[in-house]
């Protein structure tokens, strides 16, 4: 029952996740945040496998993310860029994958890359595929809002333009989805770092 989002723009790059934490047809919590800061300048978005029983393995993988690329940071004084973080990622689900005990996650990868001035997406799932996307979506909620993105997404467009979008794909899944998430957390990442805007 997971749902995340996320969207370039001119400059940035928008994540939303639900705030609620499931196991089977329970509602655990509903304050979680499932968007992770892993450096300065990326986030990454997760959630579990859709229908799957969701367990730690999300929160496990997240903070195995986390730690890593901060040791990369402290290892070589500057953090991973965008597309060398994505490719590690990608590189432990499949290496995950190949494991008795696989890691049942996919994620949105949200960064800023400093060096080139320019946001960067990527999509990933449980399986190890990864593709650098303008805008994405993970979950239930991906079948409703994944044709809203691509009619309304716009490359050029402010952050207010695209919360504006981002609050059209909310509002249909919780019109249209059976059991839809009550509460997202979103975040935004640019040159400036990270922040948390409130819908």
């Amino acid at each position: 029952m997971e749902v995340s989002f996320a969207m370039t723009g001119k400059g940035y790059v928008l994540l939303a996740a639900d705030t609620t934490a499931v196991h089977s047809i329970i509602k655990v919590k509903t304050d979680v945040d499932k968007i992770k800061e892993l450096s300065p300048h990326l986030l990454m978005a997760y959630s579990g496998e859709p229908g799957a029983v969701v367990s730690r393995d999300t929160v496990q993988f997240a903070e195995y993310v986390e730690r890593n690329i901060r040791l990369y940071q402290i290892r070589h004084t500057y953090p991973l860029r965008p597309p060398s973080a994505a490719s590690w990622i990608r590189r432990s689900l499949a290496e995950s994958l190949r494991s008795r005990n696989p890691y049942s996650v996919n994620l949105l990868l949200g960064g800023y890359d400093t060096s080139t001035y320019t946001p960067h997406l990527y999509w990933m799932d449980y399986l190890g595929t990864l593709v650098e996307v303008p805008f994405a979506a993970h979950g239930y909620g991906s079948y409703f809002a994944l044709s809203l993105l691509d009619r309304y997404h716009d490359p050029e467009a402010t952050v207010e333009e695209g919360l504006a979008v981002l609050r059209r794909c909310l509002d249909e899944v919780s019109k249209r989805l059976v059991v839809s998430p009550g509460k997202y957390k979103v975040k935004i990442v640019d040159k400036d770092g990270i922040r948390e805007v409130e819908l």
